[in-house]
């Protein structure tokens, strides 16, 4: 299975369901802007706020690894929305294509690899962030940030097994939430004192065979009714 692949047809899918058919012009379908790179930037600082970095508050605390992973697999949905409409306003190609450029890039072989590597200081991981979001601001290349997104991932030991297992359960979050009210306010975020991330990463990790269809099922027992 190539994992790359599936996790853009199905952002694409996501994408054309959420934001209507062709947001890649940079417009939903009720007519607000979109802006991708502001999407990840404003995610790599909340994965940045993961990390006891504040120097004068909760100065022994630990990294919040579970909200880490989530936060680099929300990264993940908005840099893969960007490849996705640049390789299709510039007449780039398919998402196949762009499935093979990522797989034949540097960094990628490691990227795939299961095994855990070293596990870097909380100063050392922020630094990685930043660096990605130095490229983000400094390179318009799609490719220079999709490479610093990888090299991130890899080093802050988010592999690509993990991270589609990841992503697969928060699209299909996603999914949920849009069909539950959160373009409109109403959604409920919160379920019996958990966030949802929390509760979509229980269910993944006590059924890792789960099927998407199954997870969006767990997902509406366990929803707040009322």
């Amino acid at each position: 299975m190539n994992k790359i692949l599936q996790m853009l047809e199905l952002q694409q899918e996501l994408n054309d369901a959420t934001n209507g058919l062709n947001w890649e012009a940079g417009v939903t379908q009720n007519g607000k802007q979109i802006d991708w790179r502001r999407c990840i930037y404003l995610e790599a600082a909340e994965l940045v706020e993961s990390y006891p970095w504040k120097h004068w508050k909760n100065i022994d605390a630990s990294p919040d690894y579970a909200n880490i992973k989530i936060e680099i697999v929300d990264i993940w949905h908005f840099v893969m929305s960007e490849a996705l409409r640049l390789y299709k306003i510039d007449n780039l190609g398919s998402i196949a294509d762009i499935a093979t450029a990522v797989a034949n890039m540097e960094g990628f072989e490691e990227f795939t690899q299961g095994s855990k590597g070293e596990v870097l200081n909380s100063y050392a991981q922020i630094a990685l962030v930043e660096e990605m979001i130095r490229t983000l601001f400094c390179e318009s290349d799609i490719n220079a940030l999709l490479i610093s997104f990888l090299t991130m991932s890899s080093k802050l030991n988010l592999k690509l097994p993990e991270l589609y297992e990841l992503y697969v359960g928060k699209n299909i979050l996603n999914k949920f939430r849009q069909n539950h009210g959160y373009k409109e306010g109403s959604y409920i975020k919160i379920w019996n004192g958990k966030e949802d991330n929390v509760v979509m990463q229980t269910i993944l990790h006590e059924k890792s065979e789960i099927t998407p269809d199954a997870l969006y099922g767990a997902l509406e027992e366990a929803y707040p009714k009322g």
